[in-house]
């Protein structure tokens, strides 16, 4: 049985899997959001720190689909969270993605100083109240950091999160299913750490006639409330990724899986992440 192509959280139809575009700049910025929007991708996610709203503005002019068809995710960077700053970096980000509205907002990290998130989640509601924000959340939150902010903006989204099968998230994935929160995955394939040459996932591939990059973002995506942001300027690789979706893992398959996630290997872990507990 394949996976849907979207997942409804909280009554929204949110697509299962995205592109990345991390560290994917100018003309390749461009050229991979508009091949992975004719190949079939409905998400696209961007941020402030990336320094690409423009190309994967251009990227999603080119991709000729309608507007009310995208998914359109950004982040705003730790330096803004300020209310006053936080709405003038949201407005700046709309006015270079060329869009009224972004589905999806978020802050990008935990701010050094804990007392900024309140104030910038209630940034991020007004931005929800005035139309430029469909939804809004964050990003890198540990569940020990996301549950007490939700008690304060409790139409907090989703949270999107380093996320694949040498990290296990059981906490947060808990939590989402609790409170229907969208969990984002980014780096599925373990920012090219190994993961799709262990053996278990090997053999996983070839019994399911499937790539080793597929079984990896099939075990994320058939996940509850769990989305999926895959990232390759390969426009074959774009494809095989969105394949993932037919790709039918086994119970057995998924229990190996969740085994090698508990190994809890992270990968993005710059100076400024917080505890991850």
């Amino acid at each position: 049985m394949s996976i849907p192509f979207t997942k409804t959280i909280r009554g929204i139809s949110v697509p299962t899997l995205g592109i990345g575009t991390w560290e994917v700049t100018g003309d390749t910025a461009t050229d991979t959001v508009a091949d992975a929007i004719a190949a079939g991708y409905r998400h696209v996610d961007t941020a402030v720190a990336y320094g690409n709203h423009e190309q994967v503005a251009e990227g999603i002019r080119r991709g000729g689909v309608d507007r009310d068809e995208l998914w359109v995710t950004t982040k705003i960077w730790m330096s803004d969270y300020a209310p006053d700053k936080l709405r003038a970096s949201a407005e700046e980000s709309l006015k270079q993605l060329g869009l009224d509205r972004v589905e999806l907002l978020l802050l990008h990290w935990p701010p050094a100083d804990p007392a900024e998130t309140v104030p910038a989640l209630h940034a991020l509601q007004q931005l929800k109240a005035d139309g430029l924000v469909r939804e809004f959340g964050v990003s890198n939150f540990p569940d020990h950091l996301l549950r007490p902010v939700l008690q304060d903006a409790p139409e907090l989204f989703a949270n999107q999160v380093e996320y694949h099968a040498h990290l296990s998230n059981e906490k947060l994935i808990a939590t989402a299913l609790e409170l229907d929160l969208m969990i984002t995955a980014y780096s599925p394939l373990a920012h090219g750490e190994g993961l799709t040459s262990e053996s278990v996932v090997v053999d996983i591939a070839e019994q399911r006639g499937a790539t080793a990059a597929q079984v990896c973002i099939a075990w994320l995506a058939r996940q509850g409330n769990v989305t999926v942001l895959p990232r390759s300027t390969n426009p074959g690789r774009r494809r095989e990724n969105l394949a993932a979706l037919e790709v039918d893992l086994t119970d057995d398959d998924v229990a190996a899986l969740d085994e090698l996630s508990r190994t809890r290997r992270r990968y993005i872990d710059p100076p400024f992440a917080p505890d991850w507990g």
